[in-house]
């Protein structure tokens, strides 16, 4: 009977406990406002766009379908009127920027004196690059008819072309094509976003010649005798791509 009744009493007291609480069941690392605020605080903080792979980092314990839900919430609220911020994807990640229609009012906080444009020459000589990537010199003179050389110098201190190797035709001409500095300049997500000329045209300035940029965009390129055999004994090494192109001079 006492064991009967010490049975009964365990019985009881184990049925008060209550049940064991599995992994599962624990609380989520960030509820979803807060996933959203620490998005936010990321990407303002980062001085290049924030990758997805660098949001997954950060994010660890938050599964990628919670935190781009977030983030495509963020960008929504970003997005309605009256904002001087917007939420964009560009060069592979997301940055917060302002509107481009208040960039007179910032020109005037930030350096009024200072000339923040290119010049039409450079704007096209840029379009050209950006269209028939990669190209050299030679093929850019042909496509627009004009002299380059100091046009390239321009656009390769800014940063927004780059030298990725040498073309094998006779002379063995430098090839340029943009950079991810060119996206971010022009708020493109990548290359495939590029749109029709005549849309990118508008977007460089009202005095393209946006005529001369189509036809010099769709012509074939010049056609370039192929590069020979080198000699016995010749040294064929020109330094790479950190050669100086001798079409500049």
């Amino acid at each position: 009977m006492q064991d009967k009744h010490e049975a009964e009493k365990e019985e009881a007291a184990s049925g008060d406990e209550p049940p064991a609480t599995t992994g599962d069941e624990q609380s989520p690392v960030l509820p979803p406002q807060e996933i959203r605020a620490v998005l936010e605080a990321l990407i303002f903080t980062s001085p290049q766009p924030l990758t997805p792979r660098e949001i997954g980092q950060v994010l660890g314990g938050v599964s990628k379908q919670e935190w781009q839900a977030a983030l495509e919430e963020l960008r929504l609220e970003y997005a309605r009127d009256g904002r001087g911020l917007q939420l964009v994807e560009v060069a592979g990640g997301y940055q917060i920027t302002t509107r481009p229609e208040y960039n007179d009012w910032l020109r005037e906080l930030l350096d009024p004196k200072a000339p923040t444009r290119l010049s039409i020459q450079a704007l096209e000589t840029l379009a050209v690059i950006a269209y028939k990537q990669p190209v050299t010199l030679p093929e850019i003179i042909d496509l627009r008819g004009v002299k380059s050389g100091g046009v390239i110098k321009t656009l390769l201190e800014k940063r927004l072309i780059r030298i990725v190797g040498r073309k094998e035709v006779v002379g063995r001409p430098m090839l340029y094509a943009t950079t991810k500095q060119f996206l971010l300049h022009f708020g493109l997500k990548d290359l495939g976003d590029l749109p029709r000329i005549e849309e990118f045209a508008e977007v460089l300035g009202e005095d393209v010649d946006v005529a001369g940029l189509k036809r010099a965009i769709e012509s074939p390129r010049p056609v370039e005798a192929p590069l020979a055999e080198p000699e016995a004994g010749q040294m064929a090494f020109e330094g790479g791509e950190e050669a100086e192109d001798p079409n500049l001079k």
